[in-house]
């Protein structure tokens, strides 16, 4: 149902995003803040709307000191802590779509990077080791795919052509149009069973540790746990500590803490690669997220809803 316009002022994390968005629509006045500092062009007492720096790790403490802030809208797929942070009278829109395919990739060139042992050649090279021996195949692998939201959909179907046996966990037990889904309940089972473990499951309250010291110990010894995911999805001292045993390996773009603590026992081994999260960070992400962002202005200016709203604020 449209809605009466409620946004006319913006702000954008910075002025070569603004640039690249505009033309605005007409009548929504802009400015740009990273918050960090003072926003620029608009005065704090006026702004409505919050466009997100993509950086992670940004304070967002300052959103609460905003009196009229009617809506934030990240530039990933995450919102985790937001909808806590602004209250429930905020909406909280996410960019969900943009990271899908980039993230996929990630997830697949992570686990064929493993599984292939590309990580060590990479090693071996500078010593001039030439190392062939038999790796596991990704083709017949027994992959586990927790999490079939967007970006687990589009994992999906890059994996379908490696000929795996794919097996797709979601909260509940359900068929969908792609078959069988399973139900969260049922993971500790499945995971004896997987070859590869991919985790794209969102973080909330049902999810965080999802990945306990029970699940890791049910897979196989030797199988591959490849989280693009958050970091705190997995139970990082259990993962940790199957890793540095041998037992399993690890391909990761997320963990908590995060940054990694730089004496953190993981760097030095071998049995893990660990990518800077850096899932969505590639040259799909500014044309994707300037495209959604025009769309969403749009929608805003005509009293339509934003797409990706994830919690409702002055839509409900």
């Amino acid at each position: 149902m449209a809605q009466q316009t409620l946004i006319n002022t913006v702000t954008f994390p910075d002025a070569s995003l603004l640039e690249a968005v505009g033309p605005l629509p007409s009548g929504l006045q802009a400015g740009v803040w990273d918050l960090q500092g003072p926003p620029r062009g608009i005065a704090a007492a006026d702004i409505e709307a919050v466009i997100l720096p993509y950086a992670a790790g940004t304070d967002w403490g300052a959103l609460k000191d905003l009196p009229r802030l009617k809506l934030v809208h990240s530039q990933s797929t995450g919102y985790d802590g937001l909808p806590e942070l602004v209250g429930p009278d905020v909406a909280v829109v996410s960019a969900a779509g943009v990271h899908a395919a980039a993230t996929a990739e990630l997830a697949v060139g992570l686990t064929l990077a493993s599984l292939r042992g590309v990580d060590q050649m990479v090693r071996d090279q500078p010593k001039a080791v030439w190392n062939s021996v038999r790796r596991q195949s990704l083709a017949d692998s027994r992959v586990l795919l927790v999490g079939i939201g967007g970006i687990g959909r589009e994992i999906a179907r890059r994996l379908r052509p490696f000929e795996v046996e794919l097996t797709r966990v979601g909260n509940t037990a359900r068929v969908d149009a792609e078959g069988q889904v399973h139900g969260a309940d049922e993971l500790t089972a499945l995971a004896a069973k997987c070859d590869v473990m991919i985790v794209i499951t969102p973080l909330n309250d049902s999810t965080h540790q999802l990945i306990d010291a029970e699940v890791l110990a049910a897979m196989p010894d030797g199988a591959l746990l490849v989280n693009v995911a958050r970091g705190a999805v997995v139970d990082s001292d259990a993962l940790t500590a199957e890793v540095l045993s041998g037992r399993l390996k690890a391909a990761v773009d997320v963990f908590d803490p995060e940054p990694i603590p730089r004496d953190h026992p993981l760097w030095q081994s071998e049995n893990i690669i660990i990518a800077p999260h850096v899932g969505g960070n590639t040259t799909a992400f500014w044309p994707r997220i300037v495209k959604l962002l025009q769309g969403q202005l749009q929608r805003l200016s005509e009293g339509e809803l934003p797409e990706n709203l994830v919690q409702p604020g002055l839509f409900a």
